[in-house]
């Protein structure tokens, strides 16, 4: 299956997003940067990785970086799950219009070949350059929606222990290398999108 043509964005190996990620509480009103960069694609396969980059994290000296993974699951949606992704899923407009068949068979019948948006799962594996006590957690998942229109990624963290519904909002970068700062660094042990936890 051919890489999506996103305008003069794509989907693909070596695409930087850059954009922020709302952390905000009832107790502070809080964005982080957020870089992004697409490490692998195999979108037949419905895989994805790449790393993750937050910028002015509150008392850390320098960026966190994490290494990602993800299900794309316009391709294999069977991975929709209704009884626990519904309640996220239903906060994207693009999905509305799938949500009843989602509902009654989890989007088997559904062809999203040529739809709009790409849907994704990403996890968070590990932190790349600081210690498990940075304080921050890796312990939930990104529901995630790519337009196929502007290169736009939307997406909702989901992790019972934070804030509920942190949003990630990326752009589609031109330059490679926007904002990273993380250049000698080598990723290794690719997860497969068959990992339950995703």
């Amino acid at each position: 299956m051919p890489v999506r043509v996103v305008g003069s964005s794509t989907l693909r190996k070596f695409q930087a997003f850059a954009g922020t990620q709302n952390v905000s509480s009832l107790q502070k009103d809080e964005a982080w940067k957020v870089n992004v960069r697409i490490q692998g694609c195999d979108l037949e396969n419905g895989y994805l990785c790449g790393t993750m980059e937050a910028l002015n994290v509150p008392l850390a000296d320098t960026p966190e970086l994490c290494k990602l993974c993800s299900v794309v699951l316009s391709l294999f949606l069977h991975i929709f799950r209704p009884e626990d992704d519904i309640r996220h899923w239903s906060k994207f407009a693009s999905f509305a219009p799938l949500l009843s068949q989602v509902e009654a068979d989890g989007g088997e019948s559904l062809d999203l070949s040529n739809h709009p948006y790409i849907f994704m799962r990403w996890k968070e594996q590990y932190f790349v350059n600081v210690g498990i006590d940075c304080g921050l957690t890796i312990a939930g998942f990104y529901h995630v929606c790519f337009s196929c229109s502007d290169g736009s990624i939307n997406g909702f963290y989901c992790d019972p222990n934070s804030s509920p519904f942190q949003k990630l909002e990326l752009k589609c970068s031109k330059e490679k290398h926007l904002g990273f700062t993380f250049s000698s660094y080598q990723l290794h042990n690719l997860v497969s999108p068959n990992d339950h936890y995703i």
